[in-house]
């Protein structure tokens, strides 16, 4: 079960974090990969990583906030590829402020990164799989696009993943007809490049241990099973869910 192997899969944020750790885990189950950040330094260094997976990788300089790169990223992995199979939005910023501060570049800036460009990657490349009849869309949104907090003031991140899951509803309904699923995961707090200084401040960490019932952040890997999931053949009847994997958080 889950053999992506002959898939190809497409991720987005792909040269750190959790789409850094998502695009090793989908080589491993055997999917050829098209991986997209800003630093196509840091993507060569995955591909080299990834050098004795046994799988093709096409590394992809992309800002998924402008349109351009997003549309000429598609051309290159279809004419590479000849299909999409698999499309994993996972790029993602913000700039935090709470709602009486927050400035509209601030703003602008994080539904941008968030929310518009996951519009953007999802036009791009559903339509690709439309010509196929096949796809499986993964839209990563957060456990804050679930609810609120009060550790920090981050409403733009709120509203830009809370969009993220009701456009994956949206998306779902609307693309089934053509045997594409699109579902959405929602993690919690996870180490990364971009949260590592606010996660290991002692606040931060007495304020998880006392809102996440597992009182510990995710592990690297601990995304992966979801992600291979909804990407396989064995999720066939599964979209328009909204998977959260945060420990316990949105359940209390």
């Amino acid at each position: 079960m889950f053999n992506l192997k002959g898939r190809v899969a497409v991720i987005s944020g792909a040269s750190s974090g959790l789409g850094r750790q998502m695009a090793k885990a989908f080589a491993e189950q055997g999917a050829d990969l098209a991986i997209l950040a800003r630093r196509i330094e840091k993507l060569e260094e995955l591909k080299e990583e990834l050098k004795d997976t046994d799988v093709k990788i096409l590394p992809i300089k992309c800002d998924v906030t402008l349109t351009e790169d997003i549309n000429n990223s598609a051309i290159l992995v279809e004419k590479e590829f000849g299909k999409v199979d698999i499309l994993v939005n996972c790029a993602g910023s913000s700039k935090d402020a709470g709602v009486l501060e927050m400035t509209d570049e601030q703003w602008d800036f994080t539904i941008a990164t968030d929310l518009t460009s996951v519009f953007k990657m999802t036009r791009a490349y559903g339509n690709i799989m439309k010509k196929n009849n096949y796809g499986r869309i993964i839209n990563i949104s957060s456990m804050y696009g679930l609810v609120g907090n009060t550790a920090m003031g981050t409403v733009a991140y709120h509203s830009s993943k809370g969009g993220v899951v009701n456009f994956t509803r949206a998306v779902a309904a609307e693309l089934a007809k053509y045997n594409i699923t699109c579902n959405a995961i929602c993690p919690g707090y996870f180490e990364t490049e971009l949260t590592t200084a606010v996660l290991n401040t002692p606040e931060f960490t007495s304020y998880m241990s006392q809102t996440v019932p597992m009182q510990r952040y995710g592990r690297e890997g601990e995304l992966n099973a979801g992600a291979i999931y909804l990407a396989s053949d064995e999720s066939s009847y599964v979209t328009g869910i909204v998977l959260p994997i945060d420990g316990g958080y949105t359940c209390v």
